[in-house]
């Protein structure tokens, strides 16, 4: 069978993939990625039905980072790059039945309702709060009740963790899933200190914090930057199957006696793309070249093809990027396979204005666990960015189960647009047939960084130490945003660059 060399192939199409393809394509590295989905792009995907835009992965990104900015330059979307509205600044959060505005600004904490005098005066406490033991495993409620007190993790971080991750704040570790806190208390021995004077420090490399960056997508939504990624990347296939890996003899030297046997590891099964791994089914046996690191072997359109590359990438979530590693790195496996994706249901409704409804003057609502309600939050779609509805329309997204009501997100659909247009006129007084609705759900949506993940990222690296040329990136390693993903793309690519330059050899 004909092998084809390329210098670098990429396991999985989402964007962290994609980001890293399009950056190895622009430094002279020929780049092979390889999808299992029928589409490239991943958890992000945009569509229009008339004048309504569907949303069925990320609404949205923040300018965290100058990678990122470079990145839709170079990539030619910067012109519909599209900022979110003045008008989305509100944030809500739901208190004994009601929305209240969050307060963003110090007058406007201290004189809100949502936080008693207490919590308020705590703050002022809260610098002379000793820092924990570095090495302590701390859970992100842990920590915030320590350093805030209980009613701010009720009101402002179990919600927002909600928000964000999907997450429980007592489950998640704050040193993995929210560094940067972590960081500033070690660092300066206060947040309110450490917010200060890592403003500066961010400055200096061109960064913004998530508190203070701005939030933007596109006009035709985040798909926008996506698809540019990949018309970037001329050697691409989209409906395959991986169905084995071989780690062959070129590794074996520099990985150390009995790291890689010399005739190759094997892995045989099906590598998903999707958020969970696909039955395994029997594969054919391809002997390893010994002419580059890696062998691939994979189904599409019903053919088998091999492939042969010096740099494997593997870019999927965790469940996926097990099964590739199990011949090789039984031990990663297992740890991968740890990592809990919650279900998460994504309802998009559409309604014409009503009186008494909410104003929708804002970014959209959260909801904390002690109010008891069945749903998540809501965002303001149409508030935030222009043509999401007709005009005189108005646009919702609402999410469902998480980590605090899985179940929730695992009924049928029916069922998930009942508690979302339930919820909605209870909390927004919204009319009771919609205009428009569209439901995802994702049964495996966000990776969550519970107490161990540090130990387990700490696999990968061994592994990638282990077996030069093996990259691992994905949203479950360096943060789970769109910026995020941009960066440890990048720090893989400057990974793959500094090591020597494979000869573009076919075998």
């Amino acid at each position: 069978m004909t092998q084809i060399h390329y210098d670098v192939i990429i396991i999985g199409a989402g964007v962290s993939g994609l980001t890293a393809a399009f950056r190895l394509q622009e430094a002279g590295r020929r780049v092979l990625l390889l999808e299992k989905a029928p589409r490239f792009g991943g958890a992000i995907r945009s569509a229009r039905e008339g004048e309504w835009l569907i949303e069925a992965g990320p609404n949205s990104t923040l300018e965290t980072t100058p990678l990122l900015t470079q990145l839709i330059q170079d990539a030619g979307v910067e012109e519909q790059k599209l900022y979110a509205s003045d008008a989305s600044k509100n944030r809500y959060i739901l208190k004994k039945g009601e929305l209240t505005a969050l307060p963003m600004s110090p007058p406007a904490f201290f004189s809100t309702k949502l936080f008693s005098w207490g919590t308020k005066l705590g703050l002022f406490l809260e610098p002379f709060i000793k820092p924990s033991a570095p090495d302590a495993q701390e859970s992100v409620a842990d920590f915030v009740r320590r350093r805030l007190g209980k009613e701010f993790l009720d009101y402002a971080i179990n919600p927002f963790v909600a928000g964000v991750y999907a997450g429980d704040p007592d489950l998640l570790s704050v040193r993995a899933a929210f560094p940067k806190l972590y960081e500033l208390e070690q660092k300066y021995g206060s947040l309110i200190k450490g917010q200060i004077k890592g403003a500066r420090e961010r400055k200096q490399r061109g960064e913004e914090s998530k508190q203070s960056a701005r939030m933007f997508s596109f006009l035709d939504g985040m798909q926008t930057l996506t698809d540019a990624l990949a018309a970037a990347v001329p050697d691409k296939l989209h409906s395959v199957v991986t169905r084995e890996i071989f780690v062959g003899a070129g590794t074996s030297d520099s990985a150390g006696a009995g790291a890689v046997d010399s005739t190759g590891a094997l892995l045989s099964g099906p590598a998903s793309m999707d958020n969970a791994p696909a039955d395994r089914t029997e594969a054919t046996h391809i002997p390893p070249s010994r002419n580059a690191r890696f062998t691939v072997a994979a189904v599409h359109d019903g053919s088998e093809q091999t492939f042969t590359t010096d740099d494997l990438i593997i870019a999927t979530p965790a469940a996926p990027a097990a099964e590739l590693s199990r011949g090789f790195a039984p031990e990663l496996a297992i740890v991968l396979e740890e990592i809990p994706y919650p279900p998460v249901a994504e309802v998009i409704t559409g309604y014409t204005p009503s009186d008494g409804m909410h104003p929708l003057d804002g970014f959209g609502f959260l909801i904390p666990k002690v109010e008891g309600r069945r749903i998540l939050g809501t965002i303001f779609s149409s508030t935030i960015f222009r043509r999401r509805a007709p005009e005189g329309k108005v646009h919702l997204t609402t999410f469902i189960g998480g980590m605090r009501q899985p179940e929730e997100a695992l009924k049928s659909e029916e069922e998930i647009v009942q508690t979302a247009l339930d919820e909605q006129r209870a909390l927004l007084g919204t009319p009771k047939k919609p205009d428009f609705v569209y439901v995802t759900a994702w049964k495996h949506a966000i990776p969550q960084y519970l107490h161990g993940h540090m130990e387990r990222m700490s696999v990968i690296d061994a592994v990638e130490e282990r077996i030069p040329g093996l990259y691992y990136c994905a949203n479950y390693r360096g943060g789970i945003s769109v910026g995020d993903c941009v960066k440890s793309a990048h720090a893989i690519v400057d990974r793959v660059l500094a090591s020597p330059s494979p000869n573009d050899v076919r075998v």
